[in-house]
């Protein structure tokens, strides 16, 4: 079973595994709506094949896993349809060319499928640190900050994925197993460091706050280097995506992953009756003048009222899962 060569997807059944090839590599495998309709129904096969026990997810041309929802080639945000490829996964594979982001405050969005749920569950204050700066982490980095559960080198990724379709009825020991034994033959960066390590103390203690204006506020009086290069990157941001995205992962840390989703859908229907977004996206992805202009400009200006309509139930119209 496979998509016809050339397919933006490409979905085929390897021994024990289901495999999806995300096969847009000019686009960095970014997702458009077609690939996603096509993934979730093998999906719901898969899940009832008693010979399917594991799905490797993977992606062509070796510049990117998944660059994300291709923002520009779709004509509407539909979150029924996406999905979080990985990060929602049980065992999440990070090489050294891997480079994760959640810049979405900088296109007036917010960090959506599930950030609200796996954010708020990093290491202190760091999903939210990650979640307003938009702060890239690379290769080993990704598997320490929590979001990758392993790291490969990149070359031993095919052997790796024959190994794991050979298995048969693979329990997760079984695949941790193989994941953790490739693991320890790595070497690259072995040892090395967090990026972030020398200043947890300080995002731990800075984005401790009750508002985002109370972030700014700590670190501006901070006053380090690296407390005001984080400010500056705060101002560049929307300021409605900012309120937003605190108050999403605020609540998000107490709920579950569907009562997550359910809110990120209530989100992107304001972000898509709002201003901001559309902005974002021309700045940045279609002008590319990186100069969007918020409305509310400053995060003082952007209201608890205009917040909370966000978070509004939509009724009959809300995400069904």
């Amino acid at each position: 079973m496979s998509s016809q060569a050339g397919s933006d997807i490409l979905l085929e059944r390897s021994g024990c595994a289901g495999v999806i090839t995300l096969n847009r590599p000019k686009a960095l495998n970014a997702l458009n709506l077609s690939m996603i309709r096509q993934i979730y129904p093998q999906l719901k096969k898969w899940e009832k094949d008693p010979e399917t026990s594991i799905v490797i997810i993977k992606g062509t041309g070796g510049k990117a896993f998944c660059a994300g929802g291709d923002i520009r080639g779709e004509t509407e945000y539909d979150m029924k349809q996406g999905v979080g490829l990985s990060v929602h996964g049980r065992f999440r594979v990070a090489t050294e060319k891997t480079m994760f982001a959640m810049p979405e405050t900088g296109i007036g969005l917010f960090p959506d499928v599930g950030g609200g749920y796996f954010l708020p569950r990093l290491q202190g204050k760091l999903g939210l640190f990650l979640a307003l700066t938009g702060f890239r982490i690379k290769g080993r980095d990704v598997q320490q900050a929590g979001v990758a559960s392993h790291f490969v080198d990149s070359e031993k990724l095919p052997s790796l994925e024959k190994d794991l379709v050979q298995l048969k009825t693979p329990s997760n020991t079984d695949v941790a197993g193989v994941l953790n034994s490739y693991q320890a033959q790595s070497k690259l960066d072995d040892g090395k460091p967090f990026i972030l390590a020398e200043h947890m103390d300080q995002i731990n203690r800075l984005f401790e706050a009750s508002s985002v204006e109370d972030i700014m506020q700590k670190l501006n009086e901070d006053g380090s280097s690296f407390a005001l290069k984080q400010l500056e990157t705060l101002k560049k941001m929307s300021p409605t995506s900012l309120k937003i995205t605190f108050r999403q992962l605020q609540n998000g840390a107490s709920m579950s992953l569907q009562e997550v989703l359910v809110m990120e859908y209530r989100l992107s229907q304001a972000c898509m009756r709002g201003h901001d977004f559309y902005e974002g996206v021309r700045a940045v992805l279609i002008d590319r003048d990186q100069s969007p202009k918020w409305k509310p400009g400053v995060v003082e200006e952007v209201t608890e009222d205009l917040v909370d309509g966000c978070f509004k139930s939509l009724g009959s119209n809300d995400l069904k899962l």
